[in-house]
């Protein structure tokens, strides 16, 4: 199932209110829906975002795409995201020094054991 994050229109008429969803392609908009991750008021702007972090990294894991309109009010969210993530911490590993190769003697011994 192709999965895709984008948001529910909900509320009146001139009085929009969007639930951000998680959704089958091929749903329709407002249709059936697998999770509801986050709201969005646009009357009140982008503070009025909220997402759970949590569920919106692990759709993201598994492949779920963002809508465009998500995407755009999730960009300062995702840059919070990638600040909190723990870089990876890469360390000089020393020079592995190549094996001495076994002898026919240490060879048999070895089966003998």
């Amino acid at each position: 199932m192709a999965t895709v994050i984008r948001f529910a229109r909900h509320g009146t008429k001139k009085k929009p209110y969007f639930r951000m969803v998680v959704q089958d392609q091929r749903s329709p908009r407002d249709g059936r829906f697998v999770e509801h991750i986050g709201a969005y008021d646009p009357i009140k702007g982008d503070a009025s975002l909220t997402v759970k972090r949590d569920r919106l990294e692990y759709w993201l894991s598994i492949g779920a795409q963002l809508s465009d309109s998500v995407r755009t009010r999730l960009k300062p969210v995702m840059k919070q995201l990638q600040a909190a993530a723990p870089q990876p911490v890469v360390k000089d590993k020393p020079a592995k020094e190549p094996k001495a190769k076994k002898t026919a003697k240490a060879k048999t011994q070895a089966k003998e054991a």
